[in-house]
């Protein structure tokens, strides 16, 4: 059978058909496919059942609109984060109002008013929150919360929060401004702490560089005693005669006591230039037993225009032994050895106002060598007594012409207004001190004192200073020193002299005035600043220093003053 031919553009037309039922089928298969496997996976099993229903599904909905309403069940309950939300502010501002009132009760304003409020604001969100209708809320598993108390919570917690806001900008300006006052009190505090240590650790280190001795000045002390060992011959005086000069009452008799041998040799250079009649003049030089050969070779290198210098030392004078000389006893006393001697820092800086009173120099027997004058030089009259930081800048011997009236002690008074009265350097709590001596007695000088010996044998002053020298053991009477006690003997036998015999200050005060300088009989460098050292006072040095044997080998080739 023949079949009739199809033309080209019917045969292209149902190919083209095919194509088109082919993608239809295709894509209707797709679908049903997709709509199979959902309502597979969307489909529960019995045994977990239970378990969606706790996610919010409906066990016995399959459609579409069941999985729908399912899905957004697993939303959790917009109450549930506004009652968190509300919860933290009501935390936050009881926590707020508790540190306002912690502030307020460090900071003591007006009384504990505001200690009061803020504490109170925080006790009313502690009871807010502990109703029991809001507990209830926070106890909820997140279903079953009401939401009309959750608004009256939602609420009552704004109220409390207006409030705390309003509390707090209106004590802002007050917490401000004592907060400031609070942060420099603090700070004032720890600038004065820091400055009290500043004080006690340079109080320290200003005694240390005052009471030391200088490289040079110890190089000279050594090169002299070397010089001494080498020579011997040319520097002893053991054998010879006791020149008659040396105890004779119609001459002019200084005593010097000193461990320093260029400021002893300062005070005889300095007297023996200003004296009208030199040979006239009696230097009597006492001093250690370490420092007797540099001191003898010292006043062995030169003349002195005649006048005459006695080199001893204190071991010489056999009756100052600790049975008789209570300062000597006294240092045999254990405590008294731990006071001054222990090298602790802390126990030298303690006390900054006694610090110096804990140098062991106030317990030297060469410093109280001034109470036994009469003892030491039993055939003179009188003699004056020159401490060894101090310059003579005119002749001296007008001392000798004054009337003491019967006195002992001729010094210069040093009290102003209520400065250096009695009750500065005494205990006037004491009861012995307060019945004895009068606290607005003017104190006076040591330094340079004139000494009537016979007066001093007749009244024996010496054995009032062992009486309240041993009295004062345990130092309840007076901080130590050689004035106190001084100004304790010759309370009612010192006679003042005119003030321009002996100017004081140049080693603390730099307001001296050079006029008053240039008047004076002696000037003294009383003070931490000596002369010899490198923190005296520049404007005073040059008065010193010209006084200084720079010519002596010994001195240069120490290098001392450069």
């Amino acid at each position: 059978m023949a079949y009739p031919r199809l033309s080209g553009t019917a045969t292209r037309g149902g190919a083209s058909s095919s194509f088109r039922l082919l993608a239809l089928a295709i894509t209707a298969s797709a679908v049903i496919f997709f709509f199979s496997s959902l309502t597979f996976v969307l489909t529960p099993s019995t045994g977990d059942s239970s378990d969606l229903d706790s996610l919010g599904f409906d066990s016995g909905s399959f459609g579409l609109g069941s999985t729908r309403r399912s899905v957004l069940a697993l939303k959790s309950d917009p109450l549930k984060p506004r009652l968190d939300q509300i919860r933290k502010q009501a935390e936050d501002h009881r926590t707020l109002a508790l540190a306002y009132a912690s502030y307020a009760r460090k900071l003591k304003l007006e009384n504990a008013k505001l200690v009061r409020i803020f504490a109170d604001l925080s006790r009313n969100y502690s009871d807010l929150m502990n109703k029991p209708s809001y507990r209830a809320l926070f106890e909820s598993d997140g279903h079953s919360i009401d939401e009309s108390v959750l608004r009256q919570f939602e609420k009552e917690v704004k109220e409390r929060i207006k409030v705390t806001r309003q509390v707090i900008a209106e004590a802002k300006e007050s917490f401000d401004n004592q907060l400031k006052i609070q942060k420099l009190k603090d700070t004032i505090f720890q600038v004065n702490e820091q400055l009290t240590k500043a004080k006690k650790q340079g109080a320290f280190s200003s005694l240390i560089a005052a009471k030391s001795i200088p490289k040079s000045l110890h190089c000279v002390a050594m090169r002299l005693m070397e010089e001494r060992i080498a020579h011997p011959e040319k520097y002893t005086d053991e054998g010879k005669p006791t020149p008659p000069e040396l105890e004779d009452p119609s001459l002019y008799h200084y005593a010097i006591f000193s461990d320093n041998v260029i400021a002893a040799s300062v005070v005889v250079n300095s007297a023996v230039k200003n004296a009208k009649e030199p040979w006239k003049h009696v230097f009597h030089v006492v001093t250690d037993k370490m420092n007797l050969g540099a001191m003898q070779v010292m006043f062995k290198l030169k003349e002195y225009n005649g006048a005459r210098v006695e080199v001893m030392a204190v071991e010489d004078y056999k009756f100052l032994n600790s049975s008789y000389v209570p300062v000597l006893k006294q240092l045999e006393n254990a405590k008294l050895q731990q006071f001054y001697f222990e090298n602790k820092l802390e126990n030298a800086t303690k006390d900054t106002t006694n610090m110096k009173f804990r140098n062991p120099k106030y317990l030297s027997i060469l410093n109280h060598l001034r109470f036994y004058l009469p003892e030491m030089y039993p055939k003179l009259n009188r003699i004056l007594f020159l401490d060894d930081d101090i310059v003579v800048q005119k002749d001296l011997t007008g001392l000798w012409k004054i009337d003491m009236d019967g006195k002992v002690n001729g010094a210069v008074e040093t009290c102003f207004g209520s400065f250096h009265r009695y009750a500065q350097y005494m205990n006037f709590s004491h009861p012995l001190i307060k019945e004895k001596f009068n606290p607005n007695a003017c104190a006076w000088a040591y330094g340079m004192n004139f000494f009537d010996l016979d007066a001093w044998r007749r009244v024996n002053c010496t054995a009032d200073y062992h009486y309240w020298q041993n009295l004062n053991e345990n130092r309840t009477l007076w901080k130590l020193g050689t004035l106190p006690p001084g100004l304790i003997t010759f309370y009612s036998t010192t006679k003042p002299l005119d003030k321009s015999w002996h100017v004081l200050g140049l080693g603390y005060n730099p307001s001296i005035s050079m006029d008053e300088i240039r008047n004076a009989a002696v000037v003294h460098f009383n003070g931490n600043m000596k002369p010899w050292l490198d923190i005296a006072m520049n404007q005073f040095k040059p008065i010193w220093e010209k006084h200084v044997d720079y010519d002596l080998e010994f001195v240069q080739g120490c290098n001392f003053g450069m």
